[in-house]
């Protein structure tokens, strides 16, 4: 796993499938997402690694319910006594009282979900807190929920106005370019979810699975999400 410095208050980490985020108030830590179910011991040792407490951890905010973001949300919570958030209708599948919604998959994206079924499925996890749209969230000066579904029907984004940043969870992806993201239970609303992130006019952008956009985010994001529009 890799550890990056995206901002002086935000790092990801970087598993094999997918990434999670940290974001840091004084000694306050927020976890966006939580990597994959075997990733805690990772996340703590880069945590430690940057001079930080992982006992600092106050919250964590799924963006959605797969398991490569569920992850180690459960394990890293009853350590640390943390808070679980996310969206009401993602929350009963990340609890395990619902299965997995199954996504409408393009040709080309069936073996890229297939290698995706490699991490282990996340343990049910307990959701604290469950989120609706313009929701604030504790941290960040005026973190906000963005409801974006269409990924799964209670996906999420999570804006900071107030830093500009923007994480998109898997509604839209930045591998090789900033594109719609993949495995969608609806297309058609994963692409009006689109447009509205990016409408917020980020600085930042803090995508699912692909490397933070830093540079001309917001012009970048809305092209994309514009040559989406007719599709």
């Amino acid at each position: 796993m890799d550890f990056v410095e995206v901002l002086p208050q935000l790092h990801m980490f970087r598993f094999p499938i997918g990434q999670a985020y940290l974001w840091r108030d004084g000694d306050e830590l927020t976890l966006v997402d939580a990597g994959n179910p075997d990733s805690a011991p990772a996340i703590e040792k880069a945590i430690r690694g940057a001079g930080l407490d992982p006992a600092g951890i106050r919250r964590i905010v799924l963006t959605h319910c797969h398991r490569d973001h569920v992850g180690a949300a459960q394990e890293l919570a009853d350590r640390y006594g943390a808070e679980v958030m996310a969206h009401r209708l993602d929350a009963p599948v990340v609890r395990g009282e619902q299965p997995t919604p199954e996504p409408v998959l393009l040709d080309w994206e069936i073996p890229l979900y297939e290698h995706g079924l490699t991490v282990p499925p996340a343990p049910p996890t307990r959701v604290d807190r469950e989120l609706a749209d313009g929701d604030e969230l504790g941290f960040g000066d005026g973190a906000r929920v963005v409801h974006s579904p269409g990924h799964t029907d209670g996906s999420i984004g999570v804006h900071l106005p107030r830093h500009g940043v923007l994480f998109t969870g898997d509604c839209v992806a930045g591998v090789g370019q900033v594109m719609l993201g993949v495995f969608n239970v609806d297309r058609a609303q994963a692409r009006l979810s689109m447009r509205r992130l990016a409408s917020l006019a980020p600085s930042t952008v803090c995508f699912g699975h692909g490397d933070p956009l830093t540079e001309n985010a917001a012009a970048v994001l809305a092209a994309s999400a514009d040559g989406y529009a007719g599709l």
